[in-house]
């Protein structure tokens, strides 16, 4: 039985209640009862409750039939929505090649599990086999290297270094990189790094970059400020409620199954034995669930050992992209103190809903010239910023990251009934349809020049999250008022433990093109 949030069919579903749980029952009205049940309060049918405890089914729970798929989109993501239609909420957006487990499909729609949770995607961008790569794209790793470290450019003032196609000084230059710019560089070879930048990739000379970290935000001018927020909670009660919402992870961990878990093929394979299994981060069910397996599904045994609880546990292969995080990861990508000095990471705890009070000609300059349509538009970026409060460097760094600094056909313009219309940051461009339904949503919204498109797309953005409070990276992803409030997690942007750090780079290195601006360092702080 599903608990929602509130007395509706259409509230959103916080917890599922089993046959026989014990609920303790506030309140009755119109059909539905506020209840607390496992430690979580929210709303159920009435008619699913009894005074007397049911007798449960002594056999085990015929498990769901599902199969595997993989998402297909030629470009951008795959939107799961809470219900099967172009209307409902994006619950996570799906890249190309993410595994997903079908259990159902009726009238275009797939309902699927997801990293963690359910939802409806449309079944025509998923298919039966894991798709190749597509072009590159900014924060990707375009040749798939495992290893990546960040460095920062490191050239004189008023100098820059070039960004190249290829290894080598004859290439053509697809990038100049100011001082203090980070990188990420995938690898080093003859003199040369391959490397990731300001959403391109490319080659630049290795002697030009440092491991040296440039000052964490703030200088003499104090346009700098710093604050603390404090929350009711501790951290291991915070961690406690991202490990309940299955957080997310693509490291690889060690996974274990218990013995009488698998029937033996031979010594190196064996098949899941029933449903209901899982497999752990280690050997013993002290440890964190990594994610489930499927009834016969064929696992790769690596060792055997024993384990805390008495039985023999076999490490196996888990082929899974993404995967229940540990509590040790958790713990670390929540906690500020790891990242409050990181003159980079330190950018997810800025609070957008301020504006900069950038120079308008200093950012036309050093950011927006050689933009395609934004170049120039510094000044429409103010005025968004300051009419629905959101912090320009981040509507920009959105709009540059969206628009494919400014060339993609939604931002140059796109006809619809006989008027061009403009989308400089990618609102409404559903799945594999981007262009057309992106088109569609501005013409609705009358986004008929490129500086209506910057100003009305703020507003869209300033609704989602900025004006709900979540107005920094972190509290995007982390949302600890929500926590704090419920003691549960809700209204996250992204499952990924990571995520917010990996958000921040673009912003650091547009920051790092002005010499004015003022900015605000909002700090977590748990008891």
């Amino acid at each position: 039985m599903n608990m929602r949030k509130s007395g509706s069919e259409t509230a959103s579903i916080i917890a599922k209640l089993s046959k026989g749980t014990e609920v303790k029952v506030y309140s009755e009205s119109k059909g539905w009862a506020k209840v607390k049940a496992n430690g979580k309060d929210g709303h159920v049918s009435t008619k699913y409750l009894t005074a007397t405890k049911p007798v449960t089914d002594s056999k085990p729970a015929v498990p769901e039939k599902t199969t595997t798929k993989y998402v297909n989109v030629n470009s951008g993501t795959l939107n799961m929505r809470n219900k099967p239609s172009e209307d409902a909420s994006v619950i996570v957006k799906l890249a190309r090649g993410v595994e997903v487990e079908v259990i159902s499909e009726a009238d275009g729609w797939s309902k699927v599990k997801a990293y963690g949770g359910e939802g409806y995607v449309s079944t025509q961008y998923l298919s039966t086999t894991k798709p190749g790569s597509t072009p590159e794209k900014p924060g990707q790793n375009p040749g798939g290297e495992v290893t990546t470290i960040t460095k920062y450019v490191n050239v004189n003032d008023g100098s820059s270094l070039n960004m190249r196609s290829s290894a080598s000084t004859s290439a053509t230059i697809i990038a100049t990189l100011v001082d203090k710019t980070a990188v990420t560089v995938y690898s080093e070879a003859d003199g040369w790094s391959r490397i990731t930048a300001n959403g391109k990739t490319g080659y630049v000379s290795t002697k030009y970059l440092t491991e040296k970290a440039p000052d964490v935000p703030g200088n003499p001018n104090d346009s700098v400020i710093k604050i603390e927020k404090e929350y009711n909670l501790t951290m291991d009660k915070m961690v406690q409620i991202q490990m309940a919402a299955n957080a997310q992870t693509d490291k690889a961990y060690k996974t274990y199954i218990r013995e009488d878990g698998l029937s033996l093929v031979n010594s190196t394979k064996g098949t899941v034995k029933g449903s209901g299994w899982r497999v752990r981060g280690g050997a013993g069910p002290n440890y964190w669930v990594v994610g489930d397996v499927s009834n016969n599904q064929s696992l790769t045994i690596k060792s055997k050992v024993k384990g805390s609880d008495g039985y023999y546990w076999y490490e196996v292969s888990y082929n899974k992209t993404w995967v229940n995080a540990s509590p040790e990861d958790i713990e670390y990508n929540l906690n500020p103190k790891n990242f409050v000095n990181d003159p980079v990471h330190s950018y997810q705890f800025v609070k957008l809903s301020q504006v900069t009070n950038m120079n308008v000609s200093e950012v036309n300059d050093r950011i927006l010239s050689g933009k395609g349509i934004l170049q120039g538009q510094a000044a429409t970026f103010t005025s968004a910023g300051v009419k629905y409060g959101v912090n320009e460097i981040y509507l920009i760094s959105h709009a540059l990251l969206e628009t494919g600094n400014g060339t993609s056909p939604l931002a140059t313009g796109v006809k619809v009934n006989g008027k061009t219309v403009y989308n400089m940051y990618g609102v409404g461009a559903y799945d594999g349809t981007a262009v057309s339904s992106g088109a569609q949503y501005a013409y609705n919204a009358g986004w008929f020049t490129p500086e209506a498109a910057i100003i009305g797309g703020a507003e869209f953005i300033a609704k989602g999250y900025i004006s709900a409070g979540q107005d920094t990276l972190y509290k995007m992803r982390w949302n600890p008022t929500a926590a704090e409030k419920y003691g549960y997690a809700s209204h996250q942007y992204a499952t990924d433990i990571g995520w917010a750090t990996k958000q921040v780079k673009q912003i650091y290195n547009l920051y790092s093109l002005l010499d004015s601006y003022k900015l605000t360092i909002e700090i977590p702080k748990y008891k």
